[in-house]
């Protein structure tokens, strides 16, 4: 007996969606399905418009961080300054505010970072440094300045815009939201549609074989702590504007945070494969467990726990994933 061909091309379909390879390159997606409605259950107020904004708007700071780590994981790096930083950007941020007003603190804050990225990329490219040890290391020295020009005290500016960036609305949502929307979609585009992106992937992949077909590696692979020291100062100057204050221990675990959010939404520690979208996603995991924990006064010490599964979790799926594929 023939096989009815819709059924046939329907059958198919299901498959294409629905069988293990989709299964595991978009598991991410179920996870987050699942989460928010589980979450709604348990929490009926997840979906108002207020707490929606409240998760998107708390987790504007690292989404920032996140968009530009996973630039550096895609690349093979890591950078653990980023906290630092963070740190110093907010501190500065809130300094500066009075003498220099809003825009001129916030270009302060922009060269600073700048150049800590670029000492990150230095340091890694010519000093052929390993960047886990490189960033731990210029992560204390970037802290130790954000204590020191602090003078390990809070800073409190008077100027009024000083909270614009943090607290303003525009359009009826608030402006850290719009921010950090514009770089994940600035992130997206120019890692999936440019020369810059696919060099990234390829230097990721096979950094030898980047070599030689003329990519420059160290250039590419420096950009991107530039890029991490750039996001870092816009989410340390985002979260001192929404305090009202600039404090040197403001990072606390802002990097390991960023790199939980890149790896729990695909994007792999060993290089060479990732999305911006996948990042969107394991950001909105990460804010949503925390707003529904929080909501449901769960202890702090529990979500860590949890959040630390995650992670486990995340990078054990990956690597099964690769195997699988060979």
């Amino acid at each position: 007996m023939q096989a009815n061909p819709t059924q046939t091309e329907s059958g198919g379909g299901f498959r294409r969606y629905f069988n293990r390879d989709a299964i595991m390159q978009y598991g991410v997606v179920w996870a987050f399905c699942v989460l928010i409605l589980l979450g709604a259950i348990a929490y009926p107020g997840l979906f108002a418009l207020r707490n929606i904004q409240n998760i998107l708007s708390q987790s504007a700071p690292l989404g920032i961080v996140a968009v530009a780590m996973t630039f550096v994981l895609i690349s093979r790096g890591f950078d653990l300054s980023v906290a630092s930083v963070f740190a110093l950007g907010a501190v500065i941020f809130a300094n500066r505010a009075d003498p220099f007003g809003l825009w001129g603190a916030a270009l302060t804050v922009l060269a600073v970072t700048f150049v800590c990225g670029v000492i990150n990329g230095l340091i890694i490219t010519k000093l052929d440094v390993n960047p886990f040890v490189a960033t731990l290391g210029t992560g204390s020295v970037f802290g130790g300045g954000a204590f020191l020009y602090s003078r390990s005290a809070p800073q409190v500016p008077d100027n009024f815009d000083f909270t614009i960036l943090g607290t303003g609305r525009w359009l009826g949502w608030p402006i850290s939201i719009w921010i950090m929307v514009a770089i994940f979609l600035v992130g997206g585009f120019v890692l999936s549609r440019t020369v810059y992106g696919r060099s990234l992937f390829s230097l990721g992949g096979n950094e030898e074989a980047a070599r030689l077909s003329g990519i420059p590696v160290d250039l590419i692979r420096g950009s991107t702590y530039v890029l991490t020291g750039v996001c870092a100062g816009i989410g340390g100057m985002i979260l001192a504007s929404r305090l009202g204050v600039g404090q040197a221990d403001m990072g606390g675990s802002l990097a390991l945070d960023a790199i939980a959010v890149v790896v729990i939404g695909g994007t792999s520690l060993l290089g060479g494969e990732g999305a911006i979208w996948r990042t969107a996603i394991g950001l909105l995991i990460i804010a949503t467990l925390t707003n529904v924990f929080d909501s449901l006064a769960i202890n702090t010490n529990v979500q860590q726990v949890v959040k630390g599964i995650i992670v486990i979790a995340a990078v054990a799926l990956d690597i099964y994933a690769r195997r699988v594929r060979k």
